[in-house]
């Protein structure tokens, strides 16, 4: 009898581990990446418990696996967006801040974007939403790997309409740089469409994108694509359609959340309706984190120090969820160091796609995604702001922040209902963080650990050289330069 229970327990075994394996992965998927505007760590109920509720997106969480620690390269639109793209860091490719629409560079069409890598293998590429790259013709999506486009050109804050919500008359003010802002036109193609004029314009805008979306998969569904589903919301001003207006009962942060979450299940009942939930990575996370001068219209870190517009974690550290059936686990955590710049690398190799001729940063992260023991891509992250200072230096558990003036929410109360409180500039100082005992930054331990301090300014050397760096004067010698605009 123990003879024949031996091997049934075997082939039990073996069948059980059998329906758990990973499938062979098809020779072309689809990719789709949805990249929120502001949004915060602590934003979503599966990471943080949040009095709304996004049952989609906990959904994809559940379905996929969900990163804890996903970083993007700089805290602010531009070079948020340029680092995703490409897979560099952004001081790489000569893009900083949040490019105004009069802004004399622009991503330069030599840098290969993610649409541009796919688009040689044969993909269908669209994206909808916020570019922020680039607002004139020449520089546009369609001008970087995407074959159409149809969304505003930068943040749908630069546009000549005050806090409230009302247009400016007299533009000749002095110091009213908002004003002085073109009229904000919703692009497609290559041309202006529409022009939003009003808060009741911007809150047609998340509808508007996710049926554009949804549009571009059925339309496809025959050809591997990749979409950029770039919402403008949550960054203010945030505005909500008449479907979800007053539902969260927590005001309308939580609405605009709940019409974001209504969004992502849109994209995924598509996906299901044509039959390509299993052949489709889905990606979905943050530009940074959260602009807290905005109060109860902005959202929260998590209890992550700081925000947009910092090197602090609430400013870059961001959720991220990715989703193909079959290929990622379902129901999974990654706990280990990722980055937008990985996306490009790790895209790439699923699909096929050679990486781009010139020098990126990303590394393929997909022994993350498969759950490999062991795996440890990404060990290190240089944080970067402003136009090209070397603020923070992040390896392993450790994080060396380097003295700088930067951006605080602590000195000051915050706005309410669509108007900021103050963000001064601090004096910084330099100081240790462990940040697998203490992700709140709030700890110095460079006294107990001078050896690591050591160690990561040696680092930090390392990316002077190659990136530059304006707070020690050095100039970098891998820095590409920017388009410029005419």
């Amino acid at each position: 009898m123990k003879k024949f229970i031996a091997p049934l327990l075997l082939a039990v075994i073996a069948l059980i581990c059998f329906s758990f394996k990973k499938q062979p992965p098809a020779a072309k998927p689809n990719v789709i990446i949805i990249f929120m505007d502001d949004m915060g760590y602590g934003d979503l109920e599966c990471y943080a418990g949040t009095p709304w509720h996004t049952p989609n997106i906990n959904k994809l969480a559940a379905q996929g696996m969900r990163f804890t620690y996903f970083y993007v390269a700089q805290a602010v639109c531009s070079a948020s967006r340029a680092a995703l793209m490409t897979g560099c860091y952004s001081n790489r490719v000569g893009i900083h801040g949040a490019l105004a629409p009069n802004s004399p560079i622009a991503l330069d069409t030599s840098e290969q974007t993610i649409a541009e890598v796919l688009k040689q293998q044969g993909y269908r590429t669209g994206m909808v939403g916020k570019w922020h790259l680039g607002s004139k013709q020449p520089f546009l999506p369609l001008q970087q790997g995407f074959d159409e486009y149809l969304g505003l050109p930068y943040s749908n804050d630069m546009w000549p309409v005050h806090y409230d919500g009302v247009p400016y008359t007299d533009t000749s003010t002095i110091g009213r740089a908002k004003a002085k802002y073109p009229p904000l036109p919703l692009i497609e193609g290559n041309n202006p469409v529409k022009i939003i004029k009003t808060l009741d314009d911007q809150s047609t805008l998340t509808t508007t994108y996710t049926e554009r979306a949804c549009s571009f998969i059925k339309k496809n569904k025959q050809h591997p694509f990749f979409l950029y589903l770039a919402h403008s919301m949550v960054h203010v001003p945030i505005a909500v359609s008449g479907k979800y207006a007053g539902k969260s009962q927590d005001g309308l942060f939580g609405d605009m959340m709940m019409e974001v979450d209504w969004s992502v299940g849109q994209i995924m009942k598509t996906l299901d309706e044509t039959g390509l939930s299993k052949n489709t990575l889905v990606i979905f996370t943050s530009d940074n984190g959260p602009w807290l001068s905005y109060g109860n219209h902005a959202g929260n870190t998590g209890g992550l120090r700081e925000g947009k517009g910092t090197s602090f974690v609430g400013g870059i550290r961001v959720p991220c969820i990715m989703r193909w059936p079959g290929q990622i686990p379902a129901g999974t955590v990654c706990n280990k160091m990722a980055a937008t710049i990985d996306l490009l690398p790790t895209i790439a190799h699923f699909c096929g796609a050679p990486l781009p001729r010139k020098k990126i940063d990303g590394v393929d992260i997909q022994t993350l995604l498969f759950n490999t023991p062991g795996a440890n891509p990404r060990n290190e992250l240089a944080v970067y702001y402003e136009r090209n200072s070397l603020e923070a230096i992040r390896k392993g558990p450790w994080k060396l922040v380097l003295p700088h003036k930067g951006r605080t929410y602590k000195l000051n109360l915050p706005g309410y209902d669509g108007f900021p409180g103050a963000q001064p500039n601090i004096d910084i100082p330099e100081a240790l963080y462990d940040m697998r005992r203490d992700p709140g930054e709030t700890l110095d331990v460079k006294e107990q650990f001078p050896q690591v301090v050591a160690e990561l300014k040696t680092l930090a050397g390392k990316y002077r050289q190659d990136l530059g760096d304006e707070l020690t004067g050095q100039q970098g010698t891998g820095r590409r330069a920017p388009a410029k605009v005419e």
